[in-house]
Protein backbone atom coordinates (compact mmCIF):
# COMPACT_ATOMS: atom_id res chain seq x y z
CA UNK A 1 0.00 0.00 0.00
CA UNK A 2 3.19 2.28 0.71
CA UNK A 3 3.71 2.02 -3.44
CA UNK A 4 0.01 3.10 -4.09
CA UNK A 5 0.22 6.13 -1.16
CA UNK A 6 3.39 7.39 -3.45
CA UNK A 7 1.73 7.05 -6.70
CA UNK A 8 -1.05 8.78 -5.50
CA UNK A 9 1.34 11.93 -4.38
CA UNK A 10 3.16 11.66 -7.78
CA UNK A 11 0.11 11.61 -9.92
CA UNK A 12 -1.34 15.00 -7.78
CA UNK A 13 2.26 16.53 -8.03
CA UNK A 14 1.88 15.97 -11.63
CA UNK A 15 -1.73 17.71 -11.70
CA UNK A 16 -0.39 20.24 -9.92
CA UNK A 17 1.77 20.61 -12.63
CA UNK A 18 -0.44 20.57 -15.15
CA UNK A 19 -2.91 23.16 -13.01
CA UNK A 20 0.25 25.58 -12.79
CA UNK A 21 1.24 25.35 -16.74
CA UNK A 22 -2.84 26.25 -17.74
CA UNK A 23 -2.43 29.13 -15.26
CA UNK A 24 1.17 30.73 -16.72
CA UNK A 25 -0.62 30.29 -20.08
CA UNK A 26 -4.14 31.53 -19.35
CA UNK A 27 -2.30 34.96 -17.91
CA UNK A 28 -0.80 34.72 -21.72
CA UNK A 29 -4.17 34.37 -23.62
CA UNK A 30 -5.65 36.80 -21.57
CA UNK A 31 -3.45 38.82 -22.64
CA UNK A 32 -3.94 38.32 -26.45
CA UNK A 33 -0.58 36.18 -26.65
CA UNK A 34 -0.60 33.03 -28.23
CA UNK A 35 2.51 32.66 -29.60
CA UNK A 36 3.45 29.54 -27.35
CA UNK A 37 0.32 27.91 -27.97
CA UNK A 38 2.04 24.73 -29.25
CA UNK A 39 4.69 24.39 -26.62
CA UNK A 40 1.71 24.56 -24.39
CA UNK A 41 -0.40 21.89 -26.25
CA UNK A 42 2.86 19.87 -25.95
CA UNK A 43 3.39 20.03 -22.34
CA UNK A 44 0.03 19.57 -21.35
CA UNK A 45 0.50 16.00 -23.40
CA UNK A 46 3.86 15.09 -21.88
CA UNK A 47 2.32 15.45 -18.53
CA UNK A 48 -0.40 13.33 -19.39
CA UNK A 49 0.91 10.49 -20.62
CA UNK A 50 2.87 10.78 -17.17
CA UNK A 51 -0.10 9.98 -15.21
CA UNK A 52 -1.16 8.07 -17.83
CA UNK A 53 1.97 5.74 -16.91
CA UNK A 54 1.49 6.78 -13.21
CA UNK A 55 -2.04 5.47 -13.29
CA UNK A 56 -0.79 2.40 -15.27
CA UNK A 57 1.31 1.42 -12.15
CA UNK A 58 -1.02 2.03 -9.78
CA UNK A 59 -3.41 -0.05 -11.44
CA UNK A 60 -0.36 -3.20 -11.47
CA UNK A 61 0.18 -2.13 -7.81
CA UNK A 62 -3.50 -2.89 -6.77
CA UNK A 63 -3.71 -6.22 -8.63
CA UNK A 64 -0.40 -7.01 -6.73
CA UNK A 65 -1.62 -6.23 -3.45
CA UNK A 66 -2.89 -9.50 -1.59
CA UNK A 67 -2.83 -8.02 2.48
CA UNK A 68 -5.36 -6.07 4.09
CA UNK A 69 -5.09 -2.10 4.18
CA UNK A 70 -4.47 -0.40 7.45
CA UNK A 71 -7.48 2.12 8.39
CA UNK A 72 -4.69 5.01 8.19
CA UNK A 73 -2.87 4.18 4.91
CA UNK A 74 -7.24 3.83 3.61
CA UNK A 75 -7.68 7.80 5.07
CA UNK A 76 -4.51 8.65 3.40
CA UNK A 77 -5.68 7.78 0.17
CA UNK A 78 -8.97 8.76 0.65
CA UNK A 79 -7.22 12.28 1.34
CA UNK A 80 -5.29 11.77 -1.53
CA UNK A 81 -8.59 11.23 -3.83
CA UNK A 82 -10.02 14.15 -2.45
CA UNK A 83 -6.97 16.42 -3.62
CA UNK A 84 -6.96 14.42 -7.18
CA UNK A 85 -10.67 15.23 -7.24
CA UNK A 86 -10.22 18.66 -6.43
CA UNK A 87 -7.30 19.22 -9.05
CA UNK A 88 -9.27 17.83 -11.51
CA UNK A 89 -12.51 19.94 -11.30
CA UNK A 90 -10.13 22.89 -11.30
CA UNK A 91 -8.04 22.03 -14.50
CA UNK A 92 -11.42 21.06 -15.96
CA UNK A 93 -12.27 25.16 -14.97
CA UNK A 94 -9.48 26.04 -16.67
CA UNK A 95 -9.95 24.37 -19.58
CA UNK A 96 -12.94 26.00 -20.49
CA UNK A 97 -11.35 29.23 -20.22
CA UNK A 98 -8.88 28.29 -22.90
CA UNK A 99 -11.12 26.86 -24.97
CA UNK A 100 -12.90 30.10 -24.25
CA UNK A 101 -9.85 32.72 -25.02
CA UNK A 102 -8.94 30.08 -28.78
CA UNK A 103 -12.39 30.33 -29.58
CA UNK A 104 -11.81 34.35 -29.52
CA UNK A 105 -8.91 34.09 -31.13
CA UNK A 106 -10.08 32.19 -33.76
CA UNK A 107 -13.08 34.01 -34.55
CA UNK A 108 -10.40 36.96 -34.59
CA UNK A 109 -8.35 35.15 -37.23
CA UNK A 110 -11.28 34.50 -39.14
CA UNK A 111 -12.50 38.54 -39.35
CA UNK A 112 -8.78 39.47 -39.94
CA UNK A 113 -9.08 37.28 -43.30
CA UNK A 114 -12.02 38.02 -44.40
CA UNK A 115 -11.38 42.07 -43.80
CA UNK A 116 -7.89 40.81 -45.72
CA UNK A 117 -10.22 39.18 -48.48
CA UNK A 118 -12.46 42.34 -48.98
CA UNK A 119 -9.75 44.49 -48.73
CA UNK A 120 -7.72 42.87 -52.03
CA UNK A 121 -11.20 42.21 -53.73
CA UNK A 122 -11.05 45.97 -53.58
CA UNK A 123 -8.22 46.55 -54.47
CA UNK A 124 -8.12 44.41 -57.29
CA UNK A 125 -11.53 45.74 -58.26
CA UNK A 126 -9.71 49.47 -58.38
CA UNK A 127 -6.78 48.16 -60.28
CA UNK A 128 -9.77 46.48 -63.12
CA UNK A 129 -10.78 49.64 -63.37
CA UNK A 130 -7.54 51.61 -63.52
CA UNK A 131 -6.39 49.32 -66.17
CA UNK A 132 -9.95 50.05 -67.97
CA UNK A 133 -9.20 53.75 -68.21
CA UNK A 134 -5.60 53.36 -69.49
CA UNK A 135 -6.35 50.99 -72.35
CA UNK A 136 -9.49 53.36 -73.15
CA UNK A 137 -6.73 56.57 -73.35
Amino acid sequence: MERVISLLQEKNEYLEKFHAVNEHELINFAAGDFENVELFYQTRDKILELINCVDGLIEEENERMVVGVTEARRAEAARLFAEKDRLVEAILAQDLQIIEYVEKEKSNIIRELRSTQTARRAVGAYATVERAKALDE
